[in-house]
């Protein structure tokens, strides 16, 4: 009787485990079923389709070259996976696009050019270990050549307006050698001495035909693959309403001004701002203060 009841309350105990173990399983698999459903954040990984024409500047890339195609295809899946990133460049690309397309077009320039100081900086105002800065990333020597100021008080390459305009007449300069948009940008990055001496030497008629180091080499494509996801970024699973993206600094007013500043925090705090806006608003200013020794009119912004 005792072994009965024994084999009894050993039947019952393990057919209740297996009941409670299958119901958590099954609610376990509808909260997975329901957050696949429901996640803001889906991560599906897959190959990138490059079964379309690309283009950059007007000017398409042979994809019926294997080569052409693998490079681009590398680009296309380091950038779309490249999740925290890409998302701040969409963020960003808001923020600043306004006023490089702009310039962009009244300079005559491709608009695909905007996805240059993108690959430049993330448009940021980085510097880098080479020394260029800026959102554009000018050298200090290139910088002082097309005309940005360039010293402790002030740096123009972290002026955009002025920057933009700067890499504009470098690119004009670059094309009028090269006659390519595609030749314009890979020299952007290796030097115009670089691209014309290796294509000299290589016998090359165009970007696709050269062989260069890794990163120029990467460069275009890279390029064309920030252009493809920050132009539809839905279709590679990046979802962000236009109120989470960085607003344009639209929201100020602009104050000329043609003699020294012995402290900037004095002269914000007069125009109803702090330090930290002022050079927010103004980056290009590097000092607590502006000598303004020859007298040059400089136009600081200050926020509403």
């Amino acid at each position: 009787m005792h072994k009965a009841l024994h084999y009894y309350t050993l039947a019952m105990a393990a057919f209740l485990t297996i009941a409670i173990f299958a119901s958590y399983s099954g609610k376990l698999g509808e909260k997975a079923e329901t957050a696949r459903e429901n996640d803001s954040i889906p991560q599906v990984i897959k190959a990138v389709d490059l079964n379309k024409p690309f283009e950059f500047a007007g000017e398409k890339l042979p994809m019926d070259n294997f080569d052409v195609a693998e490079r681009l295809d590398r680009e296309l899946l380091v950038n779309t996976y490249w999740h925290s990133t890409t998302v701040l460049n969409i963020k960003n690309a808001h923020k600043y696009f306004p006023t490089i397309e702009r310039i962009l077009r009244e300079n005559g320039i491709p608009e695909d050019f905007k996805y240059l100081a993108v690959a430049e900086s993330s448009l940021r105002n980085e510097v880098s270990p080479a020394g260029a800065r800026g959102i554009w990333q000018f050298m200090n020597g290139t910088a002082e050549q097309y005309g940005l100021e360039t010293n402790r008080e002030v740096d123009e390459r972290y002026h955009l307006e002025k920057s933009t305009q700067a890499a504009c007449e470098l690119l004009k300069d670059y094309y009028r050698r090269l006659n390519s948009w595609t030749l314009a940008a890979a020299a952007y990055n290796a030097g115009l001495s670089r691209i014309t001496r290796e294509m000299e030497e290589q016998r090359a008629e165009t970007y696709y035909d050269l062989n260069l180091g890794s990163e120029t080499s990467r460069y275009v494509f890279r390029l064309v693959a920030i252009k493809e996801i920050l132009s539809r970024p839905q279709d590679f699973g990046f979802y962000l309403d236009t109120d989470e993206r960085y607003p344009p600094l639209e929201d100020y007013k602009s104050i000329e001004v043609n003699t020294p500043i012995e402290n900037l925090g004095d002269f914000a705090r007069e125009h109803g701002t702090s330090y930290r806006m002022l050079k927010v608003y103004n980056p290009w200013l590097m000092d607590s203060k502006l000598p303004n020794r020859s007298g040059k009119t400089y136009e600081i912004r200050v926020p509403k």
